[in-house]
């Protein structure tokens, strides 16, 4: 019973650390990339540097759509979005799924306000140091925001979904705030 108890708090420690050291440094040069995405059900090539040209983007890794956290995470980007744009911002999602599945996604619980990214072969997730360690066919759970100029000015790992969205509009209004000094 004792040894049971001891492995399931190893396990537990270990989704809670894990996050730790994943993420991109504030200040590095975020890695440019294209992938397809979906929005409002339709596909399209989402580019890195071309969003950047209308300013910040709001990147943000999910483990798999439509499992519950990333639901929840997908909704409350849906209801931020028009925020985000007021502040100059594109959001996406990324994470390991089809394009097929991600277009459902982008209908229901992105409810057409935001893309989602397929990167079923993981270059994305990798570059930007965002894979699962105990589950590295997923994506952690990490959101960044990208600066115009492509530099990360914000990063935030948690398998916690309920933050993600707060903390990644705190931030990009503080960096709004400063850019404009």
């Amino acid at each position: 019973m004792i040894r049971k108890l001891m492995m399931a708090t190893a396990a537990v420690a270990a989704f809670t650390v894990a996050p730790a050291f994943a993420a991109l440094d504030i200040g590095e040069k975020a890695p440019d990339f294209s992938i397809d995405a979906s929005l409002a059900g339709g596909v399209y090539k989402f580019h890195l540097a071309e969003a950047l040209k209308k300013g910040p983007v709001v990147l943000y890794f999910f483990p798999a759509a439509f499992s519950s956290g990333c639901t929840i995470e997908a909704n409350q980007f849906a209801e931020a979005t028009d925020a985000f744009k007021q502040l100059g911002a594109t959001v996406i999602g990324v994470s390991h799924d089809d394009i097929d599945t991600l277009k459902k996604f982008s209908t229901t619980e992105c409810r057409n306000k935001f893309a989602v990214g397929a990167d079923v072969d993981q270059r994305v997730m990798k570059s930007y140091d965002a894979v699962l360690m105990l589950k590295p066919d997923y994506a952690n759970r990490t959101s960044y925001v990208i600066s115009p100029e492509g530099k990360v000015v914000y990063q935030f790992t948690s398998l916690n979904p309920y933050r993600h969205v707060a903390n990644t509009m705190s931030a990009l209004k503080g960096w709004t705030t400063t850019a404009k000094k």
